[in-house]
């Protein structure tokens, strides 16, 4: 018996969630009895799976610098988890942790890196990240810049050295390797924006993925992760559209999984519910009002 299974599943939620749970964990124990048997494949990517079935992708957010916390994330039903290199508070030595952490959950691991930089982007993915989410592209040439450093020649000109991603992904690692791996480019200003259909129409960009607060900022707003006004809403609507009608998925951040859903009704196929650390600070602020003043 497991630790999830000494916990007492009654609700209808909490049985969901067991569900949840040991669907993903007999995946990755099915794709981890395969990666070492050459000519099977690499160890799939659980974001392709649920695009190919036509589900949404449910992402975790790591903007904390912990291999314990992703651990965690990991074993907690999202499809993917994303370690954030851009605002986080951790660096490459200590996301390489994290990646090894997560390696062994149902999650697959994936980077959010700080630019548009390819050596680093090489190296996050030799470290075993399964896709990469790039910020501020916000143009066609950026676009194209970010998926070349992810793909081999003759497709890009990614060098080859994937030391812990070998190790992750399995032998076929170098033959699947282009087509396992996913990238999403971040529209998150008015140049942007302006650039959608450009940088929707790059070959090998797999999606977008919104960035709300800055995109508000950019067109001169407050930063909100769920933006109401009007010109951010339409511009949301817009590179939505535009990833559809170019064949794209399209992703963006929430402040919560109630807003999730209702991105996910909206069309968006990739949704994060709020970081570790948001969550974190939100459930310890009601922990404390359950409590009260004495």
């Amino acid at each position: 018996m497991t630790g999830f299974d000494t916990y007492c599943v009654s609700t209808p939620a909490e049985q969901h969630l067991k569900r949840r749970f040991y669907k993903q964990k007999n995946y990755a124990l099915e794709s981890r009895s395969r990666i070492w048997r050459k000519g099977l494949g690499m160890r799939k990517n659980r974001i392709r799976v649920k695009w190919e079935s036509g589900k949404p992708v449910i992402c975790g957010w790591l903007s904390s610098n912990s291999a314990y916390t992703a651990e965690l994330a990991g074993h907690a039903g999202f499809d993917c988890v994303n370690i954030d290199l851009q605002h986080g508070m951790t660096g490459f030595e200590s996301a390489q942790l994290m990646l090894h952490a997560l390696s062994a959950t149902p999650a697959t691991p994936i980077v959010r890196v700080p630019s548009v930089e390819a050596t680093l982007m090489m190296k996050v993915l030799d470290a075993g990240s399964y896709g990469i989410i790039c910020p501020m592209v916000e143009d066609k040439e950026t676009a194209k810049t970010f998926v070349a450093a992810t793909r081999y020649p003759p497709l890009g000109n990614r060098s080859f050295g994937p030391a812990r991603g070998l190790l992750y992904g399995g032998p076929d690692y170098f033959k699947d390797a282009d087509e396992t791996i996913v990238r999403l480019a971040m529209i998150e200003t008015a140049e942007g924006l302006e650039q959608i259909d450009a940088v929707s129409s790059v070959q090998g960009l797999d999606g977008v993925f919104i960035g709300p607060n800055d995109l508000a900022l950019s067109l001169g707003y407050d930063p909100s992760p769920d933006p109401t006004e009007p010109p951010v809403v339409k511009a949301i609507k817009d590179i939505l559209q535009s990833a559809k009608s170019h064949g794209r998925h399209a992703g963006i951040f929430c402040p919560s999984g109630v807003v999730a859903q209702r991105r996910i009704e909206e069309g968006f196929d990739f949704v994060v519910p709020n970081s570790d650390v948001n969550l974190l600070k939100k459930t310890m602020k009601e922990e404390i009002a359950a409590i009260g003043e004495w």
